[in-house]
């Protein structure tokens, strides 16, 4: 059987998803065409989105790999897994070329959550759901924050755990930055060079000063088990970022004389609660594992998207995992979660983790709107 193999990966750094944020002004499909464009420069090779709406719409990436200068040739597909849209196309990317469909592909992902705010695609949509889904969900679903709320607060993670791993997040991210362990994987965009979300100097007690975000009256009596405990500091942040995967037949690479750097290994998809929305993670981490035949402790790093600080703790515990094997350079808490882009940034930055560590196994997973969630397994190339 054809194997997939990603011979390189790399991503924009950062931006603040506002206004004020140092990629506001970079058009969302010259956004995604500045990491395609940097994924053939890398390699020498010759040549997802979750907000489809406005400048994102119409398949983007068709748009940005002809404003990247790729030939009229080469076809491309927008995917919406929601927050695991870059990891969907990647393992896309891979089924594919596993598949003989294709021999190369490029697994990309983009979000200028400043210039399209989330949620854009349904703004005025009256009825999303319909008939029969409300049937089945008679008391409605509720927002992520709720669902990181009830996550909380059904596995007793308290207010301090939450804090202390968001401050971790950071602190992380801050070190590999001044380490330049990121050097690897940017390719600087607009005047950026580094990752602009990145905080440094809060302490456990500024955090607590902070009120939480989503505290809402109806839901409190409707769930009175919540504490309240997800603030703007322990969730990820609102961001604008790129990133690519560069995906291959590993006969392929060997033709054009590249080096492979990672085999992709096992693909797992999963679905969940939709309420609590955000668990997924959990079997789909369960899956990956039972069908690549290793166990956790095969498993050398995990990339897990810290869309809020207790999913990940949740997981973690759920699982028995050793966090200081976890987003081991910060996650979307510092470095931020442009949505679309994030599966293959997690990818990009986990592989490069990876290669700095002497490991083999990385998972990578992230949970996904409406009770979803990826999970992948790369194994290192010498």
């Amino acid at each position: 059987m054809r194997t997939a193999v990603i011979v390189d990966a790399v991503r924009t750094p950062i931006g603040k998803g506002k206004a004020s944020g140092a990629l506001h002004d970079v058009h969302a499909v010259d956004l995604l065409a500045h990491s395609l464009r940097a994924i053939v420069e890398r390699t020498g090779i010759d040549p997802g989105v979750v907000g489809q709406v406005g400048e994102q719409s119409f398949n983007i990436a068709r748009r940005a790999l002809l404003a990247a200068g790729y030939p009229e040739s080469v076809p491309g597909v927008s995917v919406d897994r929601q927050c695991g849209s870059g990891q969907q196309a990647i393992a896309f990317a891979a089924q594919g070329v596993i598949a003989g469909t294709y021999d190369v592909a490029v697994a990309a992902g983009v979000e200028s959550m400043s210039r399209i705010p989330m949620g854009s695609a349904a703004a005025g949509t009256d009825d999303l759901n319909g008939r029969a889904f409300d049937e089945r969900y008679p008391d409605g679903l509720v927002g992520q924050g709720i669902s990181a709320e009830l996550i909380a607060a059904r596995w007793h993670i308290p207010r301090t755990a939450i804090d202390e791993f968001s401050l971790r997040s950071h602190e992380l991210a801050a070190v590999a930055t001044k380490n330049g362990l990121f050097d690897d994987e940017l390719a600087p965009i607009a005047g950026l060079a580094a990752d602009e979300g990145i905080r440094v100097g809060s302490t456990l007690e500024d955090l607590a000063r902070l009120r939480p975000a989503y505290y809402d009256e109806a839901m409190a009596r409707r769930f009175p088990e919540i504490e309240w405990t997800i603030t703007a500091a322990n969730a990820s942040q609102i961001s604008d970022g790129s990133a690519a995967v560069l995906v291959m037949s590993e006969e392929k690479a060997a033709e054009m004389g590249l080096r492979p750097r990672a085999r992709i290994r096992t693909i797992a998809v999963a679905g969940d609660d939709p309420l609590l929305m955000l668990t997924a993670i959990i079997p789909a981490t369960r899956k990956a594992l039972a069908r690549s035949g290793l166990s956790l402790d095969d498993i050398d790093l995990f990339e897990v998207n810290e869309a809020f600080a207790p999913v990940v703790l949740a997981w973690a515990r759920e699982l028995d995992v050793d966090l200081d094997k976890v987003n081991v350079h910060g996650g979307a808490i510092a470095l931020g979660h442009p949505l679309g882009a994030s599966g293959a940034r997690l990818a990009t930055t986990g592989l490069n983790a990876l290669e700095q560590r002497g490991g083999r196994f990385l998972l990578q997973t992230m949970c996904e709107a409406g009770g979803l969630a990826n999970a992948t397994i790369y194994e290192r190339l010498d």
